[in-house]
């Protein structure tokens, strides 16, 4: 579009510049002859009185040198004989022909010839005896077209300046339509390849502005839609992983016996199928432009966890453990979906409830350091052999989470799959209750990982308080946090 228009206005203001330019150029032309040969007339008529009064050569003779164009050889007077078959009087070079000169004299209308080197002004004076001299001045050539070439030049110039100016002008604008056209399809090309962050900046002209407009807010609509398919798949997760973990831990204690063993079957053969539906979702899931999240993406990290940890509260009571939760007494905003981060967490709190035996203790803990989010989720369990083996493991699928033999692996990838996506990192160690300590960086500015742990270390310095009795811990909870739905009733 951008070169359609630069020729489209350059054919135009060509055709311009010659419509105006060319017949301009001719009249200059035709002015110039004009002029040079008006002067030729004066200069001719200059000798008009002498030739009125006598026809004596040395007189005319002198009055032919006196006169500008005489001295320089260009004027020429012929004169009649005064009677039949005398000679004629000729002053000066005669350049025209016999005939010319006898039918300006026959005529009486003065005439121009053209000659050797320019043209001849021939111009019939009346003699004091009653016959007909002719004048002869002649005009070079040069003097015809004088400044003619000039007008020329500078009347290309102004065409070639026009021009020029024009191409400028219409590349200028052909930019700022074709910049934000470009931009737009560019746009709907990232978008089309998955990139849900693309938007495009609304600018240009008014139409493309309109279009602009209307592809943010179609992006936002894909997104929002996205995001809902993702939030319903969430809650589907959420839904039946815990009815599976309390399926599977009352399962635990049926003893022996065929029918407890196929009911252990039958529970561990649907987790499997359960993790291995929501492991396909996860990694179909379109990933946004640069790692960014999209519109609508984000959530309250404090709200989700005091959500999930009021879900999970309720079983860690049936079993005894003991339940701690700090951290989450503030808004932390991190660029993590509200589902995405629920499912992270719901799978760490499901592998301390089916890899550490009843009664074991874990807490979860929350730390803002500016630039990113811990979260840190710890258990008293007896902890992880070869915590690289078990994040290699996590990240593959093929074994469990923990090392233990019939998992899926999905709960470390999930969590990984969160962290990573905001530039930080996952983390195994060993926590202070002794067993298990699993530690996610959650980037706030998509830096490095390292200077969200530089940021803990010196937010762990606080102190770790104590584990605390179940009830005690999930009564402080609900009072602190206010009205929080009571997991025993989502439990079927």
């Amino acid at each position: 579009m951008r070169w359609a228009l630069v020729k489209v206005c350059l054919a135009v203001t060509a055709m311009v510049v010659i419509a105006f330019a060319v017949p301009l150029g001719l009249v200059i032309k035709e002015m110039a002859r004009d002029r040079a040969f008006s002067d030729a007339e004066r200069q001719a008529a200059t000798i008009g009185p002498t030739l009125t009064i006598t026809t004596d050569r040395e007189e005319l003779t002198r009055a032919v040198l006196s006169t500008e164009p005489g001295g320089r050889g260009r004027l020429a007077v012929h004169v009649p004989a005064a009677e039949p078959g005398g000679s004629r009087l000729e002053i000066g070079t005669r350049r025209a022909t016999r005939e010319d000169l006898e039918t300006v004299r026959e005529s009486g209308r003065a005439s121009i010839a053209d000659v050797p080197g320019g043209s001849a002004l021939l111009q019939p004076t009346a003699l004091g005896s009653g016959g007909i001299a002719v004048v002869e001045v002649f005009v070079p050539e040069d003097e015809v077209s004088n400044g003619v070439g000039t007008a020329w030049l500078v009347l290309a110039g102004v065409g070639i300046a026009l021009i020029v100016g024009s191409v400028a002008v219409a590349d200028r604008l052909g930019v700022r339509m074709v910049e934000p056209a470009q931009r737009l399809a560019g746009a709907a090309q990232d978008l089309g390849e998955g990139r849900l962050g693309t938007r495009v900046p609304e600018e240009g002209p008014t139409e493309l502005r309109s279009a602009a407009v209307a592809f943010n807010s179609m992006a936002d609509q894909v997104v929002q839609l996205l995001a809902n398919e993702r939030e319903l798949a969430a809650d589907l997760s959420h839904r039946l992983r815990t009815p599976l973990t309390v399926l599977r831990l009352n399962a635990a204690s049926l003893g022996e016996g065929p029918a407890a063993e196929q009911t252990r079957a039958a529970v561990e053969q649907l987790e499997h199928e359960v993790d291995t539906i929501i492991r396909t979702a996860r990694e179909q899931r379109p990933q946004t432009q640069g790692g960014q999240p999209g519109a609508g993406a984000g959530c309250d990290a404090s709200e989700v966890i005091r959500e999930r940890m009021g879900f999970w509260s309720a079983l860690a009571e049936d079993e005894g453990r003991t339940v701690r939760l700090a951290g989450v007494d503030r808004t932390v905003r991190i660029p993590v979906a509200r589902p995405e981060l629920a499912a992270a967490l719901d799978a760490l709190l499901g592998n301390v409830f089916r890899h550490t035996p009843e009664g074991t203790a874990f807490a979860v803990d929350v730390h803002h350091t500016g630039h990113a989010v811990i979260v840190l989720v710890s258990d008293a369990g007896p902890g992880i052999p070869d915590p690289e083996s078990a994040l290699a493991r996590g990240a593959s699928g093929r074994n469990g989470a923990r090392g233990e033999v019939g998992s899926t692996g999905l709960g470390l990838d999930i969590v990984r799959r969160v962290a990573e996506s905001t530039g930080g990192d996952l983390r195994i160690g060993r926590s202070v209750l002794g067993g298990t300590e699993v530690r996610i960086w959650i980037g706030l500015d998509g830096g490095p990982a390292e200077r969200a742990r530089r940021g803990h270390r010196v937010g762990r310095r606080g102190g770790r308080r104590g584990p605390r009795g179940a009830r005690g811990r999930n009564a402080e909870f609900r009072g602190a946090q206010g009205a929080v739905p009571n997991p025993r009733d989502s439990r079927s």
